[in-house]
């Protein structure tokens, strides 16, 4: 696990920010550092950013957070024997014994016992052929002298960053935007679909694109080229995509012992360190299912959970914490947090994040990773991508409905209705289902009915028409689709919450040097759920997940299974908001308003009124507002 970046074409009038760099991105990986360096003599390697000079053409920066062979021999930039290839790399490749054991077969021979090696030979033998091959998380540019190009690649979830920007003669890349906005060569214009995406529902990450018009993203499962002669990057090309060609055609209980064993063979892999690993827990089924996993496959693990825990009688969990934890004995770490905590640690969780994110909850994982670094810990598992893949929200549940709408079963639609509905949480369920079924073009006037308006009065219509952003439902688009819920899986996991989610997961854990492991998020778990029918997914009852409750039964309490609840690392959103009044009024003020027209400073102030005198629910606005103004104050970004 590291942090990269690095810079092709002349390096010129930027040689102070690359140096800059050095300390930067060092949060990322405090263990060590290298840097390469092709000058007019060659490429070399060492440890001073005084070898970046503005004669330099390439530039290569590792970070290393040592948690594979912590030797030496694991150090980057890592070079091939034969002096061709070199490799900075963001990861963990978990099948790495596998893939060395068949390169040697084919005559490799090995240095060291990292990871990082086994890629680096893997990249040798097979070319951008074997990326397919390799099980993890990964980040990686591979610089090859001869062909006299870099190679950029992402896992097939994109677990790791990879964001980019380019200009003519030059381009460069980084784990975190921060680094890229210390050139002077990359646009702070703000990309305005993203912003209103943000502000309107939440919405952060979109494939390639980012809030700043000129940084990207390497998508998920791509990689992509950078010639060495004119810096020019080619357009990403996809090597893995998330489908369903072939259909289970088992039973449940067949599906749910398939399940069960892909699952407890990805968690096996993902224990594989030199270091200690812990879990991250909040007494839902997903982090249960983790701990209770690991405790079956390494009885004797010294295991430590953490969790995030609040007296708010809404969105505490405290008492299943510590049922799962008890459960597989053991050893938990909990942290509290009040709204004075947060404005203590909001300008580093800010700078930290990088970007805007949807709520504070991030916040509670913030604390839990901080938690777990001063318990020593270096690897954490979490159950990022779980809900997204296996049907857990409440939405979810909706496109179900849709499902059955679409399908002409009406009955067992009014079924399912009045059975679902008597779930916690389960309300608006028919509403929700209307927005998966509702041709676009009706969805504006009926949002405005319930108070959901496509653009709400704070938010400038003007500026957004301008540029092009007339409040399309980017979020809940419909489609002819048949099944909705699938549907619904591929765009969770593909294009709205899980990118997100697991870019604020790395941006907390690395901002406290701990690698974060996610054992739900691989092609072959992934493929198998997919394929699945709707109905394993979410019963006919509403209950989600159905599936893989089965397959954990005997593994994890059956209280926490038949929870029908779902909190996570919730926060007292409103009363933090509340008390963090004097703040919030500082970044409401006429003269920061002003430099933000994507918003009205009068119907904000009004809503700020409104939002103080009365309790919403689950009300995320307040907060997408100051994340927005404080992330365009620090990156000094432009809405032209």
């Amino acid at each position: 696990m590291c942090g990269i970046a690095g810079y092709v074409g002349q390096v010129g009038a930027s040689t102070e920010a690359v140096r800059r760099w050095g300390e930067r991105l060092a949060h990322r990986g405090p263990d060590d550092r290298g840097i390469g360096v092709l000058g007019p003599s060659g490429f070399t390697v060492g440890r001073d950013p005084s070898a970046v000079t503005p004669e330099a053409s390439l530039v290569l920066w590792n970070w290393r957070l040592a948690i594979i062979d912590l030797s030496a021999a694991g150090w980057q930039p890592m070079r091939s024997a034969d002096g061709r290839l070199a490799l900075v790399y963001n990861g963990e490749i978990y099948n790495y014994r596998e893939l060395r054991a068949e390169l040697e077969g084919l005559g490799c021979v090995f240095r060291s016992h990292s990871d990082t090696e086994v890629l680096l030979e893997a990249f040798r033998v097979w070319g951008v052929e074997g990326i397919p091959r390799l099980i993890g998380m990964f980040a990686f540019a591979m610089l090859d002298l001869e062909a006299r190009k870099l190679v950029l690649a992402r896992d097939p979830f994109g677990i790791k960053p990879l964001h980019y920007a380019a200009w003519p003669g030059g381009f460069a890349f980084a784990s975190e935007q921060k680094a890229l906005l210390d050139l002077d060569t990359v646009s702070r214009r703000v990309n305005p679909r993203a912003v209103y995406d943000y502000l309107r529902f939440g919405i952060t990450d979109h494939g390639s694109e980012t809030l700043i018009d000129g940084i990207h993203t390497c998508p998920p499962a791509h990689w992509m080229e950078v010639s060495l002669e004119t810096a020019r990057p080619s357009t990403p090309t996809r090597y893995w995509k998330l489908e369903a060609s072939r259909r289970f055609s088992g039973t449940f209980d067949q599906a749910a012992d398939e399940l069960r064993a892909l699952f407890l063979d990805s968690v096996r892999l993902h224990l594989r360190s030199d270091v200690p690993v812990g879990a991250a827990l909040s007494g839902g089924v997903d982090s249960s299912a983790i701990v209770a996993a690991m405790r079956h496959l390494e009885p004797d693990l010294e295991l430590h959970a953490f969790g995030y825990v609040t007296d708010d009688p809404v969105v505490g969990e405290e008492r299943w914490l510590d049922q799962a934890a008890g459960a597989v004995s053991a050893t938990v770490h909990k942290t509290r947090a009040t709204a004075d905590d947060l404005l203590a640690d909001l300008d580093s969780l800010l700078s930290a994040q990088d970007e805007p994110f949807g709520s504070t909850s991030i916040y509670a994982q913030y604390r839990v990773f901080r938690l777990a670094r001063e318990a020593g810990i270096k690897v954490m598992l979490d159950g990022q991508g779980a809900d997204e893949l296996l049907g857990g929200y409440h939405g979810m549940v909706a496109a179900r409905l849709a499902s059955l709408l679409r399908q002409g079963r009406l009955v067992d639609a009014a079924r399912f209705t009045a059975r679902a509905s008597r779930h916690p949480g389960r309300g608006s369920l028919a509403l929700w289902a209307g927005e998966f079924v509702v041709p676009p073009m009706l969805q504006a006037p009926l949002r405005a009915l319930v108070g959901q308006e496509l653009v709400p009065r704070w938010l400038n219509a003007g500026w957004f028409a301008a540029h092009g952003v007339h409040g399309e439902p980017s979020k809940y688009a419909s489609s002819a689709s048949s099944e909705v819920l699938r549907e619904q899986v591929h765009r969770l996991l593909t294009r709205t919450n899980l990118p997100m989610l697991l870019r604020y997961e790395d941006r907390n854990s690395m901002a406290h040097s701990i690698e974060s492991r996610v054992p739900f998020l691989t092609p072959a778990l992934a493929e198998f759920v997919f394929a699945l029918p709707e109905e394993f997914l979410i019963d006919r009852d509403g209950l989600t997940k159905a599936v893989f409750r089965r397959a954990m039964r005997g593994l994890v309490p059956d209280a926490i299974l038949d929870r029908r609840d779902k909190i996570g690392f919730a926060t007292p959103e409103h009363t933090w908001m509340v008390e963090l009044g004097p703040r919030i009024e500082r970044w409401l003020n006429p003269d920061t308003l002003a430099r933000i027209p994507a918003l009205r400073p009068d119907a904000l102030r009004a809503e700020w009124e409104s939002f103080q005198r009365r309790r919403p629910r689950r009300d995320f606005r307040v907060w997408r507002w100051i994340n927005l103004i404080e992330w365009a104050s620090r990156t000094r970004a432009e809405f032209a």
